[in-house]
């Protein structure tokens, strides 16, 4: 059996940072990705400016990511349209391209990567892996995304009509460019929503939360893209880049709104294995580099034994952004409420706050201040 002071399940922005951040401090990290290469992962696309924030804290220039600047939001329903200006300036940017270069710089910075790795289940602080062979820590930092682990799962009850996550890359066109621009749009429809924005390349990423009743009534997954596209025209327009075969990722069964309770002395669990927010709120990648940052800060300061009450400091700070966001998925779900999302013409107050109360932190912040 091999040993290692800090093992991390996962080579996604929340595992990078945190390898990157324990070795910078001395560590020798070791990180266990299942992907050979990077890939375009299904979630994410969108940085907002304090995850920017959190990355510059630790060394990655966000003038360096390349990506899309994204100044507004755009709020699409059946019911019409409305924009407000975001905060601050947020980009959008690949996945593909963010995991390279946080793994990268983790690995330049003294971390050990292994590539390839498939985890088949976890057991306390040890990781069993796919060739048989079993890796412990005497930290495990939990950084597997919203997929889980068996021998670490998410307690996350999913209800009758659980939510399922769609993702759909949309070709660089320059129409496309001008349709988007400097957006990032939200369409609210029945059932559901999706976000879309301008990655670096001009392509777009479309990433929707829908009910499974909504693709059990469609068939499958191309046939629900054209009901949404004849339900909302301004989304039919942007889907018009998608191509004749498009390549669809889905995942199912995502517990929105989950919190980890509490975990054990020696697991730290980060990103979507300690809160899963709303993808609407555009702040899953921030909650995952944040909370890396965090738990990176709180094993320097107390090892192994400073799990638990990372943890449960870390439930505390995602209750408002999640209860949040939770609201608006319920309204942007429902097209009877989605008048309280529009008012006059105009995006509601709520939801254009509501920018500024889902982000979070990387380092606590006096309470006068806005999240």
């Amino acid at each position: 059996m091999r040993r290692t002071p800090a093992l991390i399940a996962g080579g996604g922005p929340a595992g990078s940072v945190a390898a990157l951040l324990l070795a910078q401090g001395g560590a020798q990290p070791l990180v266990l990705e299942r992907s050979r290469r990077s890939q375009d992962a299904l979630c994410g696309g969108f940085l907002s400016w304090r995850t920017l924030e959190s990355l510059a804290s630790v060394g990655i220039d966000p003038a360096r990511l390349g990506g899309h600047v994204v100044r507004r939001v755009v709020l699409f329903t059946a019911r019409g349209r409305a924009e407000s200006s975001l905060p601050a300036p947020a980009i959008g940017l690949s996945r593909l391209r963010l995991d390279a270069l946080l793994l990268d710089a983790a690995r330049n910075a003294g971390a050990g990567v292994e590539r390839g790795v498939t985890i088949r289940s976890a057991e306390s602080t040890t990781l069993h892996t796919g060739d048989g062979a079993d890796v412990t820590g005497e930290t495990l930092f939990l950084a597997t995304g919203k997929h889980d682990l068996r021998g670490a799962m998410r307690d996350a009850v999913v209800g009758d009509d659980p939510a399922m996550g769609v993702r759909v890359r949309l070709a660089p066109h320059p129409s496309l460019t001008r349709l988007v621009g400097d957006a990032i749009e939200l369409h609210a429809f029945a059932g559901g929503y999706g976000g879309l924005v301008l990655q670096e390349d001009g392509s777009a990423n479309l990433c929707m939360a829908l009910r499974r009743s909504r693709l059990k009534a469609a068939g499958d997954l191309p046939a629900l893209l054209r009901v949404l596209g004849d339900e909302l025209p301004a989304l039919g327009e942007r889907l018009a880049h998608m191509g004749a075969t498009p390549a669809i990722d889905a995942i199912a069964n995502v517990p929105y709104g989950w919190r980890a309770a509490g975990t054990v002395p020696g697991v730290y669990r980060l990103g979507d294995q300690a809160g899963v927010i709303p993808s609407l709120a555009g702040e899953g990648m921030g909650i995952a580099i944040a909370s890396a940052i965090r738990a990176a800060r709180q094993w320097q300061a107390q090892g192994p034994a400073g799990a638990p009450v990372f943890q449960q400091a870390l439930r505390g700070r995602l209750h408002r952004p999640i209860a949040i966001a939770g609201l608006l998925r319920t309204l942007a779900e429902h097209p009877a409420t989605h008048p309280l999302l529009l008012v006059g013409g105009r995006i509601a107050p709520l939801v254009a706050m509501a920018a500024r109360w889902t982000r979070i932190d990387s380092v606590s912040r006096r309470s006068s201040r806005p999240a």
